[in-house]
């Protein structure tokens, strides 16, 4: 099959094709023929590298992967039909994978489990024709999800939903600071945040992302790059009559996580899920303390709130968003778009 592989560390040449073998399939498992795969700042952190972190390479990268079941491995048949799933279902892939008996696990919260691990970064992803899956991982794609816009909700959908329900524990009438609005953690996140009945306020670098984040349901969207945003948030939270934000979503770490705390109200809560401009952050601890600010940190999400999720999704309450869709053999300008942050959404790869 022809596969996409990062070989090393380094920029955009360690990526390369190659055709390897179809992958065998195991007890409990099923072979799966992409249709398409996402891209998130993963893909990105496991190409470049990360300090203090060892990624087991070579590995082929992609974890939102959205495919059709072409074979079941031995065992999974009579567990799959009882979940009306088979040969030729449309499905989606759950990225993370855990051993499903740990404490972690059977508490409902895998991200915790110590076996935990994800496709595209501690196992081979979706840039290939095919890859293979435990049965646990699927879940049956939408009939009015298509191919493409399935690639687009796993990682970032997922994600934005623990960081607001789990971790922020986000209530209606709340207001909430969203960093990074075009990104797909925040573009989910900007949905979901309105479904749950809070007011949003979101940043963006660009002029032409401000409509496309006030169409999602963004309350006020501030262009960072030209105006300092903790002085926005102010003047809006003045109207509202409030002080501060009771929460806020940032995964840009050094650029805007100072600032970002400081917008907080008394008891407020930060979460972060990333550090996309950096990892090394000042912090004034005394405002931590006297303000009772809670900071929290979260990694993708459990099983049981992908269907949650998708469900969401397949009614129509939340909507997939993809900025662009590059074709298989074209995958390293994908990569480049990513990096280059311009994006609005997803940046989803067509395998077949």
């Amino acid at each position: 099959m022809k596969t996409w592989r990062t070989e090393k560390h380094g920029g955009p040449e360690v990526i390369r094709q190659s055709d390897t073998p179809i992958p065998p399939i195991g007890p409990m498992q099923v072979r799966v023929r992409v249709e398409a795969v996402g891209l998130n700042h993963v893909d990105l952190w496991v190409q470049k590298g990360v300090e203090g972190h060892k990624f087991h390479l070579p590995i082929v990268p992609g974890g939102d992967i959205s495919g059709i079941i072409e074979e079941l491995g031995p065992g999974s048949k009579t567990v799959l039909n009882k979940n009306g799933l088979d040969v030729g279902t449309e499905v989606l892939i759950n990225p993370g994978v855990s051993c499903g008996q740990c404490e972690a696990c059977l508490d409902g919260f895998d991200p915790l489990c110590r076996s935990y691990g994800m496709f595209g970064e501690t196992l081979d992803g979706g840039c290939a024709e095919y890859v293979v899956v435990p049965i646990a991982n699927l879940i049956k794609r939408p009939k009015t999800l298509s191919a493409i816009n399935g690639a687009s909700l796993a990682i970032p959908y997922l994600t934005a939903w623990t960081m607001l329900t789990r971790k922020a524990q986000i209530k209606a009438g709340e207001t909430v600071l969203i960093q990074a609005g075009g990104s797909g953690v925040s573009v989910a996140a900007t949905q979901m945040a309105k479904l749950l009945g809070a007011t949003v306020i979101t940043t963006v670098g660009s002029d032409d992302k401000i409509d496309k984040s006030y169409a999602l349901g963004a309350d006020h969207v501030i262009n960072y790059r030209k105006t300092p945003f903790r002085e926005e948030v102010k003047k809006f939270l003045a109207k509202e009559g409030k002080k501060g934000c009771e929460v806020v979503l940032d995964h840009v770490g050094a650029d805007t996580f100072q600032e970002s705390v400081k917008t907080l109200a008394w008891g407020g809560r930060i979460v972060t899920c990333g550090a996309t401009s950096g990892a090394q952050v000042p912090l004034d601890l005394k405002m931590v303390f006297f303000k009772n600010i809670s900071i929290l940190g979260s990694t993708m999400g459990s099983k049981a709130d992908f269907i949650r999720v998708v469900q969401l999704v397949g009614s129509g309450k939340l909507k997939p968003v993809v900025d662009t869709v590059y074709p298989f053999a074209e995958l390293p300008s994908a990569f480049e778009r990513l990096q280059n942050r311009n994006v609005f959404g997803k940046v989803v790869i067509k395998v077949s």
